[in-house]
């Protein structure tokens, strides 16, 4: 399929390599891992040409400013790296588009960088790598549905944004779970259970009665919440425990959150999150680089669905939510 938007792709550039090396550089594919981060324009594009993805929005490698602990520092590298990329963007802006990065230890400061990006460098919302830590703490977690976060809110609310909750591992801390057994960290099982924990302490925080029209981006079709959903409602139905929101966690989930494919190539999944929040909030995703491109587009173009809904998670429900209606390209063709 020619014409895919891909939603959820990752840079970094030489002022952020250092903590994906952090991360990935004991592993085998850390050469071409990083590779892939530093190339904006010359291999990326050559790919996304071969398999028929038109543009890419960009967020800054994960989790980099999230796991900061020097605030003043954070929003230094934030403004940095969003200077960076909308000079990148802005040399193929048919092709690249770009999510702010934000020092979200400092809410205040994350309008404003927000506003600065939306409002003067034409960025389509913000990523977000998780939770953030307080100042001088690294095993600190602090979630946005505390209060002190409800003025970002609104002031994404008001910029008509997407703010895409992207997974992170716990701090270590918090990895007694795993003890013994790594390999279900990442992307394997913790970044899932992280993330649909933190959307879920979103609904029920009362974010959304608060803040209606916020739209959320959750990635890998969901992270698992669509097939959770239902017990959610059931148990917080039967024994609320002091939850004071006015409508099921369910009903927030189909009408405040959208979701990509990003690195869940998996057709049944697929489906179930059609079936439980339809076609018009799902967006095609690979994840690169983290997760291969090729594998992404081969496996939508070919996955179980009807081709009018293939058109809508390819491209055109990515069009309405980042209004890219106006650029170049509006064609797409099965």
């Amino acid at each position: 399929m020619i014409g895919k938007i891909a939603v959820e792709e990752h840079f970094a550039y030489e002022g952020t390599i250092a903590g994906a090396e952090f991360l990935h550089g004991k592993s085998a594919i850390w050469p071409t891992l990083r590779r892939h981060l530093l190339d904006l324009h010359d291999e990326r594009i050559a790919q996304m040409d071969k398999l028929g993805i038109e543009m890419a929005l960009l967020s800054l490698n994960a989790p980099v400013l999230q796991a900061m602990t020097n605030t003043e520092e954070a929003i230094e590298l934030a403004r940095r790296a969003n200077d960076f990329i909308a000079e990148q963007v802005a040399k193929c802006p048919d092709r690249l588009a770009a999510y702010a990065a934000l020092p979200m230890q400092d809410p205040e400061a994350s309008a404003k960088e927000l506003i600065r990006c939306v409002k003067e460098l034409g960025f389509k919302g913000t990523l977000i790598n998780g939770f953030t830590h307080r100042e001088g703490y690294a095993e600190s977690v602090v979630h946005y549905d505390l209060p002190e976060y409800w003025p970002f809110w609104e002031v994404v609310e008001q910029l008509d944004v997407p703010f895409y909750l992207h997974p992170r591992d716990p701090v270590t801390s918090q990895q007694k779970l795993y003890s013994g057994q790594p390999w279900l960290l990442t992307a394997a099982w913790a970044f899932g259970v992280e993330t649909s924990t933190h959307a879920l302490r979103l609904i029920c925080s009362g974010l959304f009665d608060k803040y209606p029209k916020l739209n959320i981006v959750l990635g890998h079709l969901g992270e698992g919440l669509s097939f959770g959903i239902w017990r959610v409602d059931h148990a917080t139905v039967r024994d609320p425990r002091g939850i004071t929101i006015k409508k099921k966690p369910s009903e927030y989930f189909r009408s405040n959150f959208y979701f990509s494919t990003s690195g869940n190539f998996h057709t049944l999944a697929l489906h179930n999150l059609m079936m439980e929040v339809g076609t018009d909030r799902i967006m095609f995703a690979a994840d690169y680089p983290y997760e291969p491109m090729d594998e992404a587009a081969e496996w939508f173009d070919s996955a179980s669905i009807n081709e009018t809904d293939r058109l809508k998670i390819a491209r055109t429900n990515a069009l309405k939510l980042f209004k890219l209606s106006g650029d170049k390209s509006t064609s797409a063709h099965v």
